[in-house]
């Protein structure tokens, strides 16, 4: 029986938190920090988990066996592998990537690098920054709008700016890097062509040397109906996507996943825990748009619970390096996740409203993704506050369900979109 610490605290922890629940090999769960809903199946940790002694103490006196971290920045930061080079805690596993590999979403420029060496399908590219400034302003002259520019450091997600104006384009690439736009992430950019076709996300959990596919899903980034206004952390997900199938995974797995083990294997980055391939379908053949060295978040409260397959079970075919030994077994329901989220999110809005309408939940599941605990109310405490997640025998009857929920949910400002799925 193992006892278990979650590091985050949005819909993908509180999805994890759920899962892991299952397992039969669980003792006991914590979720650091966590939210209302993670509250009510672990127990919840305030604790900074930055700060190495504190969070050394704390492992040791619960007698922890296993870390999972939801969030990137503590990936890129190193926690697995402080972790590691600690005798006292060495022993303890860790589902996410050391500092090293984590640069494959820490940085850009390392990914398109690393995916131009192994040959991986992406969009041609340029990185720049103070130095070579004036090449920058050249190549956006050069190349055909629309124009994608990329922060090469960790910008919570916000830090791709697509415009088909060049003197836009030029402006946004000026700011980016002599005005700070994205603070320290965007001290160097990445320039590349625009490549059109649908997005998808894949994910899979790999020991370093063999992995096993999850549950592919689409997500939904733009704040408006039919893909408009700012961007999001993600306004919901659907699983599966129709167009991926077998052919199209075929050429996913041969050209994408495969090439990305190998290659991390070949440059010695030790890698356990999830990869997330953002692609995109150009005529059938998929293309990297970036990496993610964690499960995606709205995805993973679309597909983790199309995943039957004991996920603590998986996990430690992570820690042990015989993930060859595991099998995935998978819902094949459609599961649908709608985003509730924070009056005028995903700029300026408001915390601390009351959510009524929760126990109207019946064949829905409920992921809290900004939410707190008050005496006994729950707050909003995030821009993104819900996601209702249902099944269907099918994406139409999948949605309706999560919608009539969402309906009948209510805090101030609160909004989600209608139209998920448009796409597909």
């Amino acid at each position: 029986m193992m006892n278990v610490l979650i590091i985050g605290s949005g819909g993908r922890e509180h999805t994890l938190a759920w899962k892991l629940k299952q397992s039969k090999n669980l003792n006991q769960l914590f979720i650091c920090p966590g939210n209302a809903g993670t509250d009510e199946i672990g127990k919840n940790i305030t604790l900074d988990f930055n700060n190495h002694s504190l969070l050394k103490t704390f492992l040791l006196e619960e007698q922890i066996d296993m870390v999972v971290v939801g969030p990137e920045a503590p990936l890129v930061d190193g926690i697995h592998d402080q972790l590691a080079a600690d005798a006292e805690t060495k022993h303890i596993g860790v589902i996410g990537p050391r500092k090293a590999a984590a640069q494959l979403e820490g940085s850009k420029d390392f990914a398109k690098k690393f995916m131009t060496k192994y040959h991986i399908p992406t969009a041609n590219y340029k990185t720049f920054n103070k130095e070579n400034f004036k090449a920058g302003i050249e190549f956006l002259n050069d190349i055909k709008s629309p124009y994608v520019l990329k922060a090469d450091g960790l910008a919570g997600g916000k830090g791709v700016v697509i415009t088909d104006d060049l003197e836009e384009a030029t402006t946004v690439y000026t700011q980016m890097i002599n005005e700070n736009k994205f603070g320290e992430a965007g001290n160097q950019v990445v320039i590349e062509e625009f490549l059109s076709g649908v997005e998808l996300s894949v994910f899979v959990l790999t020991d370093g040397k063999s992995y096993v596919l999850l549950p592919e899903a689409k997500d939904y980034k733009r704040i408006g109906e039919g893909d408009t206004g700012l961007n999001t952390g993600g306004m919901g997900s659907i699983s599966p996507v129709p167009f991926a199938d077998d052919k199209f995974m075929k050429r996913v797995i041969d050209r994408v996943i495969e090439p990305t083990i190998n290659g991390l294997q070949n440059d010695k980055l030790d890698y356990q825990g999830f990869i997330f391939f953002g692609l995109i379908n150009v005529n059938n053949n998929p293309y990297v748009i970036e990496y993610n060295v964690r499960l995606g978040d709205p995805e993973t409260e679309s597909v983790l619970p199309r995943l039957k397959t004991d996920l603590l079970d998986l996990f430690q075919g992570v820690v042990e390096r015989n993930l060859d030994q595991y099998t995935v077994e998978t819902d094949n329901r459609v599961a649908a996740s709608v985003m509730m989220v924070a009056g005028g999110y995903p700029e300026a809005y408001k915390k601390g409203m009351e959510i009524t309408g929760l126990e109207k939940a019946q064949d829905q599941l409920v992921f809290h993704a900004g939410t707190k605990k008050q005496e006994d109310k729950t707050l909003t405490n995030g821009g993104r506050v819900l996601a209702i997640t249902s099944f269907g025998k099918d994406m139409q009857e999948a949605l309706s369900h999560s919608y009539k929920l969402a309906e009948s949910i209510n805090y101030t400002g609160k909004y989600y979109r209608t139209d998920l799925g448009f796409d597909i």
